[in-house]
């Protein structure tokens, strides 16, 4: 005797019973929208017009939160028990490759960053660090790194993009203001000589901070070298160290104190951003160049003039 499976009722469209089944299986509406790239608002919408076509209620709130009636778990174990005559095709995710210098992600993009995450989560996100050398790869849809005021626009392999200067940033030496009071900072070279020097490996070599690059090599000792970037800043802030920074670190920390003065040379580096031609018109990619253009916007009053 054949097994008679039950059928879903009236002819639901395979977005809308998604709707459905993702949000019973997150057991909230905001995690149910980040998974199917909507507004809680339209989820919202969505779940009230199937409601209303079935003539009764899939969910119940309780603490805020939507719990299946017997009615929603009815239709719940008929989808679950369902055998598609064709298979559905695979879903295919959106995603977005992210190449970014790695003080930019760290120091100004992360709250963006995950903010966007939160937003997204049905996408497919690749990040990839670059340090403060490095051009972006044509393997990433949108770039953001470091380059020289007078030569950085160089893309690496962006064949066609066209770079934008977002910001310019001014280094200067730093340390914990607990390590040294204003009132008896260093004011000269000379008056480092009592200090620890870090340097990050991820600038070693770049041309525009070339004034903090020879006095490290005047050094035979008092000099640290680190290749992680997070450790860097935090021997800066707990060690007693003399460390290269942007200036607006003492935005992120009060408790860093700049050293301006020491060098006769500014220091300045420009922040650029490149999206790849090929997947610019991609909405979720659009979305992230906003994302980055918001974070920089926020913090205007951080950065040099051009």
């Amino acid at each position: 005797m054949p097994v008679v499976r039950p059928q879903v009722p009236l002819a639901l469209d395979e977005q809308t019973l998604n709707c459905f089944l993702v949000t019973a299986r997150c057991g909230c509406f905001m995690q149910a929208a980040r998974r199917l790239n909507l507004k809680p608002v339209a989820l919202r919408k969505r779940l009230a017009a199937l409601e209303a076509r079935l003539g009764y209620s899939l969910f119940v709130n309780r603490n805020n939160n939507p719990v299946l009636s017997q009615q929603g778990e009815r239709l719940l174990l008929i989808l679950q028990a369902r055998e598609p005559v064709v298979p559905l095709p695979r879903e295919q995710s959106a995603s977005v490759r992210l190449a970014v210098a790695e003080p930019l992600l760290q120091d100004l993009l992360g709250r963006n960053l995950i903010n966007f995450v939160r937003q997204h989560a049905g996408m497919r996100l690749e990040v990839a660090t670059l340090d403060g050398r490095q051009a972006p790869e044509q393997v990433a849809d949108v770039a953001l790194w470091l380059g020289d005021a007078s030569h950085g626009a160089h893309a690496g392999s962006f064949a066609g993009a066209a770079p934008e200067a977002l910001a310019t940033l001014e280094y200067l030496p730093h340390i914990a203001k607990r390590y040294a009071r204003e009132a008896n900072r260093p004011t000269s070279l000379a008056d480092l000589q009592d200090y620890m020097l870090v340097q990050w490996q991820g600038e070693a070599g770049v041309q525009a901070l070339m004034p903090w690059q020879a006095l490290l090599r005047t050094r035979t000792a008092g000099v640290t070298q680190i290749q992680d970037y997070e450790m860097y800043c935090q021997l800066i802030k707990c060690s007693a160290s003399v460390g290269l920074l942007p200036h607006y670190a003492t935005h992120l920390d009060r408790g860093l104190l700049a050293l301006p003065g020491l060098f006769r040379e500014p220091m300045r580096r420009r922040v650029w951003l490149a999206v790849n031609g090929q997947t610019e018109a991609d909405p979720l990619v659009q979305v992230m160049v906003g994302a980055i253009r918001a974070a920089f916007d926020e913090r205007r009053e951080w950065f040099c003039s051009p």
